[in-house]
C-alpha cells in the first residue's frame, strides 16, 4: 500500500515544488523557481516565497529567484535533511527577514501504509460538504475542519463525529488540499481523551477516503507525539517533511 501512495506523492511534490519526480530520488539538494503549477497544494493566496521538503533522498527548495544566490551558498557542504535542523533554519530565517518573511512551522507528513480495520466501538455520524457548515467557527474543532471559516482553496469534504448521546466526543475531517488529496485532521474533546476515539475516527475516515479512490494524508508538528501516535495506529507512516516561509505580520512576529 505504501509504495502505491509514495509513487503518487512523488508526482504531487513535483507539482508543488516545481521539479520533476526524478529530482526527488537524486540524493541532492534541488533549488527551483517559485511557480504556481496547476494542481498544487496551496496554503496561501500568494506565490510561495520559499518552501522546502524532503522525502528522504533529495531535498527540494522552491524559492523566489531573489533568494537563489544565497541558497546556493547556504546548501554547500550540507546534507539535505540537516537543512531542517534548528541551526540551519535560524540562518535561513535571518536571510528571510530582509524580505519581510520568516520561517513557518515544520510539519511531519504521513501516508497510508497498512490496512487497518476497527470494530464498532462508538456511535458515529457522517457529514459531507455543505453539511459541515454548521461547525465553522466552533473553537472545539480547529484541526478537523477549517477554522474559523471555510477555505475555498481547500474545501472540507467529509467529517465523521463520535457521539456520546447528544454530546460530541471527537471529530475527524478531511480537506481536499489538491485534486484527490485529502488531508485528515482530528480533534477530541479534553474530557474524552485517552479512550481511543482519535484513532478510531481517523481510521474510519482514512478507510472512507481510500474507498472513494482518493489519497488520505496526515500532517502534524514534530513534537506532537500524541498526534503522531494516532497516525501510526491508524495505519499511516512518515513519508515526508516540509516547511515554508510566511510574511511577517503581527500574528507571526
Amino acid at each position: 500500500m505504501f509504495k502505491k501512495y509514495y509513487e503518487k506523492l512523488f508526482k504531487q511534490i513535483a507539482i508543488d515544488y516545481n521539479c520533476t519526480p526524478e529530482d526527488l530520488n537524486k540524493g541532492e539538494i534541488i533549488i527551483t523557481k517559485s511557480e504556481w503549477n496547476d494542481g498544487r497544494r496551496s496554503y496561501s493566496p500568494d506565490m510561495p516565497f520559499l518552501q522546502m521538503a524532503t522525502l528522504g533522498a533529495s531535498t527540494v527548495i522552491m524559492a523566489d529567484e531573489c533568494l537563489h544566490e544565497f541558497l546556493h551558498g547556504f546548501i554547500k557542504d550540507v546534507e539535505g535533511h540537516r537543512l531542517f535542523e534548528l541551526d540551519n533554519l535560524l540562518k535561513l530565517n535571518e536571510e528571510l527577514k530582509q524580505y519581510g518573511y520568516q520561517m513557518n512551522s515544520t510539519h511531519h507528513m504521513f501516508l497510508p501504509c497498512l490496512d487497518v480495520t476497527v470494530p464498532e466501538r462508538f456511535q458515529v455520524k457522517w457529514l459531507y460538504d455543505s453539511e459541515i457548515n454548521q461547525f465553522y467557527g466552533d473553537p472545539r474543532f480547529p484541526n478537523a475542519i477549517a477554522y474559523p471559516e471555510p477555505c475555498p482553496v481547500r474545501p472540507d469534504r467529509i467529517v465523521v463525529i463520535a457521539t456520546d448521546g447528544d454530546n460530541i466526543m471527537g471529530m475527524a475531517g478531511c480537506s481536499e488540499d489538491a485534486p484527490h488529496w485529502q488531508q485528515v485532521g482530528i480533534d477530541v474533546l479534553p474530557e474524552y481523551r485517552s479512550r481511543g476515539i482519535g484513532t478510531y475516527l481517523v481510521t474510519l475516515l482514512k478507510n472512507k477516503i481510500i474507498e472513494m479512490g482518493d489519497t488520505p494524508f496526515y500532517g502534524t508538528a514534530a513534537a506532537n507525539i500524541m498526534s503522531q501516535n494516532i497516525a501510526i495506529k491508524s495505519g499511516f507512516r512518515p513519508a515526508w517533511v516540509e516547511t515554508d516561509a510566511v510574511k511577517i505580520t503581527e500574528d507571526h512576529s
